[in-house]
Parts: structure tokens; sequence; C-alpha cells
């Protein structure tokens, strides 16, 4: 029977889609019946419309602050449209509207917190250097895999990273990797290479090796023998 898959998927479906007839993971992982799939579709589908009704009540909230605000309600409220932003990039179906809405609500609080700075010369570098933080974050957040993997509920586990990350396609694999730091790298790179020596060498496993090279070169690169 054919499987019927979303075409924009949310964070449940996509985990299933990502073991898929995978070789990397165990072989009882591999299948997936459509039962699974609906069940993970439903999953997506409640998250996005108690996300809908959250982002509703958080935009109505923004549009609300008065000229006089205080500042840590403002920066309270500007740090929950940031993770309301992340979760945006975790859920199904085109979320672009809504990123697009929030990054204005963010542009508007921005305006009240730089009105706060005045002529403090620290505090302008230090929010010149937050904004220029959130917009490489949000950046980093349109890679599906990355969104997934900063996710703080994430469904990849920590026994599942070394096969997520070896057979992710080659732009989302290059985004993923500059998530860690050189130690985790080299202990990515150890534990890879003897997770797939641990595998039948076949064909199938190719790519992987090609990832797990690619990690070691990055590796070299930033930490010169």
């Amino acid at each position: 029977m054919q499987l019927l898959f979303s075409e924009l998927p949310g964070r449940h479906e996509r985990h299933l889609l990502r073991k898929h007839n995978n070789p990397l993971f165990p072989e009882d992982q591999r299948s997936l019946t459509q039962g699974e799939l609906t069940e993970a579709q439903r999953l997506d589908h409640e998250e996005l419309e108690a996300y809908i009704g959250d982002l509703r009540k958080l935009a109505g909230e923004a549009v609300a602050l008065g000229p006089h605000e205080q500042s840590d309600v403002i920066l309270e409220l500007k740090e929950r449209l940031d993770k309301a932003y992340e979760s945006a990039s975790r859920l199904a179906d085109d979320q672009s509207p809504n990123k697009e809405a929030i990054q204005k609500l963010v542009a508007v609080i921005m305006r009240a917190v730089w009105q706060g700075a005045g002529n403090d010369t620290l505090a302008q570098q230090e929010l010149e250097q937050e904004e220029e933080a959130r917009k490489a974050h949000f950046e980093l957040l349109e890679s599906s895999l990355v969104a997934d993997l900063l996710d703080p509920d994430s469904l990849i586990k920590h026994s599942e990273l070394i096969p997520v990350l070896l057979s992710a396609e080659p732009e989302a694999f290059e985004i993923a990797v500059t998530l860690f730091d050189p130690s985790q790298l080299r202990a990515i790179c150890e534990e890879g290479e003897a997770y797939l020596n641990d595998l039948n060498r076949d064909d199938s496993l190719t790519n992987a090796w090609q990832r797990l090279s690619q990690l070691k070169s990055l590796l070299e690169a930033v930490v010169p023998a």
C-alpha cells in the first residue's frame, strides 16, 4: 500500500521519515505503516492548532503594549516571540506567514528597546549584537533538521544523533554540524566511525562514510594538528 505523506510534514512525521528505509537505523525501526504515519500527522496537527491559538494570544499582548510599558515586560514578551519563531520552524505546513508576523512584532518591540537605550553607546552595541545573533539564529532555523535538533523536546534521541546526521541531505548536514563545538565534533567522529564499522559494509553506507569524512575534515580545520 502506498503511504500518504504530508507535503510539508511536522516534527513527528519528519522523524519517522528519517528512519524509513534508512540502513543506518536498526532494521526494526526502518519499516513504516500508514497507521504510524497517520498518528504522527495527527500529533503534528494538534501541535499546529495549539500553536496558532497561543500565537494569537501572544500577538494580542504585543499589540496591546503601552508606550510606557515596563522594560521587563517588553523583554519578556520579546523572548516569548523568539521562542514562538523557533516553534514555528518545527511545525507542519507553510509557516512563512506566521514567521513574518513574528518578525514584524519583534521589530516593533525592538524599536521600543532601542528608544530605552537612548544615547548609551554600550547598550546600543549590545542591541546590535543581539539583533545580528537573532538574525543568524532565525536563518539556521530554516533548516528543519536544525530546528528539530534545537527543540527542547527533540524527538531525536542521543542514540539517534549519529544515524540522523550521517544520513542527512548534504545541505542540511552542512548546516547542522555548525551547532557543535570541536569537542562535540570529535566525539561524533569517533562514535560515528565505530557505529559504521559495526554495520555491514555495502554500497548503502557510501554516503554515510562520505559524511563522516566531511566531519573529520571539518574537525581538522577547526582544530589543526
